[in-house]
């Protein structure tokens, strides 16, 4: 029976985080392989609040069928609060709302790549991406990131040879490095991108999350018909109510509905009318500097310990929001080899592997700092430092 299954699922990468994860499913190792927001700060009981009065006043109507699009109040919110963070001119008629962020990509790939099309993404370059498109297209070129965002040599190189439908980013709190675009490097990326046909996709799940520094301009700010915002609730509010959006051009939007009628009609409307009723009663803003404080601590826990004990050779990230940071190893330590090892010692990571198109064996690691308290950050270091100082030579 293996011939019975399409092509198109020949070139899609298993999940390498899920993976891990069965792996480590035991409770003495310290994990910082999840992308997991920390789950002690999701406000249960005002969600709960929430959803007690939905039932109670509106339960006929949330547990019916809805419009596409999704949920007037929830999608004017989304844009109501882009005009006031971002300087944006957008309306709810610009806002759809999706199944996450990762069918928001689902439905990207569908409705622009054909099986011979060219995809340009970041490198390293979020997995759950190139897992997404992958189902559309193999032919993803990289353009390397460097630590004031896109290469913009090999962006112009990659456009100019290939001609791509789409460029992939992540410019704030990048995925898995941790990297924020300059404001320099997007005005630069934005005048380069106005002279080709393409459309750049704006994925910023992690963008309000920033504890130190000032926001940078959005690309939908700089370039808004030709690129694609994609966000989220999950890292914000709660993943489970697996809610994102897209902000896209008025054509791109229409035809965006049109594939989402054809995979799920609409996105789960019982959650959309609780997230909003939450929203409406209680400070999103009050709430996002609370897990900013959570994160920012935790963040600087792991440079202290990274600074303590790692080897002095060992480079890395550090990063002014989000939940990521990025591990540079010396060159001859493979991280898959590290990963075995740290394993043994009761400490997880993802390898960088699963974040490069081509490159197997790399030297490179995501660290996730979410969902650790400060003492296990120290202690998971301390094991992951003993792991590598085995494989130095």
């Amino acid at each position: 029976m293996e011939n019975i299954y399409s092509n198109r699922m020949k070139n899609v990468p298993r999940s390498f985080i899920r993976e891990i994860l069965k792996v480590i499913d035991d409770p003495e190792i310290i994990s910082f392989a999840g992308g997991l927001p920390n789950a002690d700060l999701f406000p249960i009981e005002e969600i709960k609040t929430a959803a007690v009065y939905q039932f109670d006043n509106h339960g006929k109507e949330i547990l019916q069928y809805s419009t596409t699009e999704g949920y007037p109040p929830l999608r004017e919110f989304i844009a109501n609060r882009y005009n006031e963070k971002k300087g944006l001119n957008i309306t709810k008629d610009d806002v759809l709302i999706t199944h996450g962020s990762q069918q928001a990509l689902d439905l990207l790939g569908k409705l622009f790549l054909n099986e011979d099309d060219f995809i340009a993404i970041e490198e390293p370059g979020y997995l759950g991406a190139i897992q997404a498109l992958s189902v559309y297209t193999k032919n993803f070129k990289p353009v390397k990131l460097c630590p004031e965002g896109l290469d913009l040599v090999e962006l112009k190189d990659v456009l100019e040879e290939f001609s791509p439908k789409l460029l992939y980013t992540v410019p704030n709190f990048q995925n898995p490095s941790g990297i924020t675009y300059t404001n320099k490097n997007r005005e630069k990326i934005a005048e380069i991108l106005k002279n080709h046909n393409i459309y750049l996709i704006e994925d910023d799940p992690y963008g309000e999350l920033r504890f130190e520094g000032e926001d940078n301009v959005s690309f939908k700010k700089l370039i808004p018909e030709q690129t694609i915002l994609l966000g989220s609730f999950s890292k914000i509010v709660a993943p489970g109510f697996r809610l994102g959006w897209v902000v896209a051009p008025e054509d791109v939007l229409e035809n965006l509905v049109t594939a989402k009628q054809g995979a799920d009609l609409h996105s789960n409307y019982v959650g959309q009318r609780i997230l909003y009723q939450f929203l409406k009663e209680n400070d999103l803003d009050k709430h996002i500097i609370n897990i900013k404080m959570r994160y920012g601590s935790q963040k600087n826990s792991m440079i202290k310990s990274i600074k303590k004990y790692f080897p002095k050779n060992v480079e890395y990230t550090d990063p002014q929001g989000g939940m990521f940071l990025w591990i540079t190893l010396p060159n001859n330590i493979s991280a898959l080899q590290l990963f075995d090892k740290a394993i043994e010692k009761k400490v997880a990571f993802v390898p960088g592997d699963p974040f490069y198109i081509d490159k197997k064996n790399v030297n490179t690691l995501r660290l996730n700092y979410s969902c650790a308290n400060e003492k296990s950050i120290e202690e998971g270091i301390k094991r992951l430092t003993s792991a590598i100082q085995e494989l130095i030579i």
